[in-house]
This record gives structure tokens, sequence and C-alpha cells, in this order.
């Protein structure tokens, strides 16, 4: 959570009520902590409550496809855009063998069911998928579920567990299971892996990758 410092017109009102509580002007410039507490004791646990454990990523990076021959590709996403300050969230991917062998792009739309500052969240999925594989191709609805393992807060560290299902009941469903781990080396930035198995009627795959992912809002 970032604190925006008081403006000037109001840090002399805020040195004057510091010295209530012996407190110093230098303590009182150099922190806009303290200068929020005096200006309004928060809702510590309100802040708690709503104050997302995690982070809007954009994410990009190196995957592999073990079942595919290991061939290598590239991974571009973008996870949980939050919706004005809703428990809605959007996400968006791509990635792609370098010759075309496999193929797979969507988005889905999340709704986080507890508070967004919980350290273990569950999330329902909805949302689109294409798939191509070398043995075969789908496309439809994608639903499933996601579980959330806030380790640190405000993104420094997590797990997300998904699974979801593509055109589920049809003749071409295919299920699909990701879990990404994440750990911030920066405030901005962090490194996170991924493993995914992707099951068809037609065939099993699967895919791993190592991306960079930079953190928003």
């Amino acid at each position: 959570m970032f604190i925006t410092p008081a403006r000037s017109d109001d840090l002399d009102d805020l040195i004057e009520k510091g010295q209530e509580f012996n407190l110093s002007p230098e303590i009182i410039e150099n922190s806009p902590v303290l200068q929020k507490w005096l200006q309004e004791i928060p809702n510590v646990l309100e802040d708690i409550k709503n104050q997302p454990s995690f982070r809007t990523r954009v994410r990009l990076g190196y995957t592999q496809f073990p079942s595919s021959d290991d061939v290598g590709g590239i991974y571009v996403g973008i996870e949980d855009v939050f919706i004005d300050r809703s428990r809605f969230t959007v996400s968006g991917e791509y990635n792609t063998s370098f010759k075309g062998e496999r193929l797979s792009l969507g988005g889905d739309l999340h709704y986080y069911i507890l508070p967004l500052g919980s350290y273990v969240n569950l999330s329902p999925v909805v949302g689109y998928r294409y798939l191509a594989t070398d043995g075969y191709h789908t496309d439809g609805v994608n639903v499933g579920v996601r579980l959330l393992l806030a380790l640190s807060p405000e993104g420094a560290s997590d797990i997300f567990i998904t699974q979801s299902f593509v055109s589920p009941g049809s003749s071409q469903e295919v299920g699909i299971m990701t879990i990404s781990a994440g750990y911030a080396v920066t405030e901005n930035l962090r490194i996170s892996t991924d493993i995914q198995w992707q099951n068809s009627i037609q065939h099993k795959d699967s895919r791993v990758g190592i991306n960079l992912e930079w953190l928003l809002f």
C-alpha cells in the first residue's frame, strides 16, 4: 500500500498537532504513514480486509512444451486487472511454440469470494480459450475455479492454482490445470514459474515456463 505525503499547506497543521505527542517536525515530514495517522486514525481491520493481498501482473517469459518434443516458445499475459474497487478481475494470456506446434490464447473473468486482503482466496473462472496442438484444436467457453495462496502481502510471494475446462460437456472438452508461483525481487518486479497440464480425449499435453512479471497498482 503506497501512501501519498501530505501537501505542504497541510504539513504545518500536522506538525502542530504532532507537538501534542512530543513528535519532532523532522519525524513527521519524513513519515507519510505518520502523517496519515495524524490526519485520521485509519480503520486497520478494514484496510486488511480490502487492501488486496495480490497485484495486477504483466507477464513475459519463456515457455517449453515437454509433451511436444520439448519445443520452446514465448508466453505473454496480464493477470488480475481489477474492475473498479470490486472483487472482479480480468486476465488474458497468449503462449505459442516458436514453430507453431502449440498455441493457447484466451481471457477470463474472476470473482474472489473472500475479502481481497485474505491470504487464502477462491475464485470462480469464466472466460474463453482457443487451444491448438499437433494432434487437435478446440475453442469455447472456459469455466473453472482458482485458489490463491498469498504467502506475503501485496504480491511479494504467492501461489495460484487453477483448474478449468474448455468446452465442458462436449466431445472436444479439455481440462487445464495450472500452478503458478511468483516471488518479488524488487518492489515492482517478480520472477514466476508455471506448470500446466492440458488433458483431452485425444491427447495429454504439458507446459512449463519461467516469466518476468511487472507489478502494477
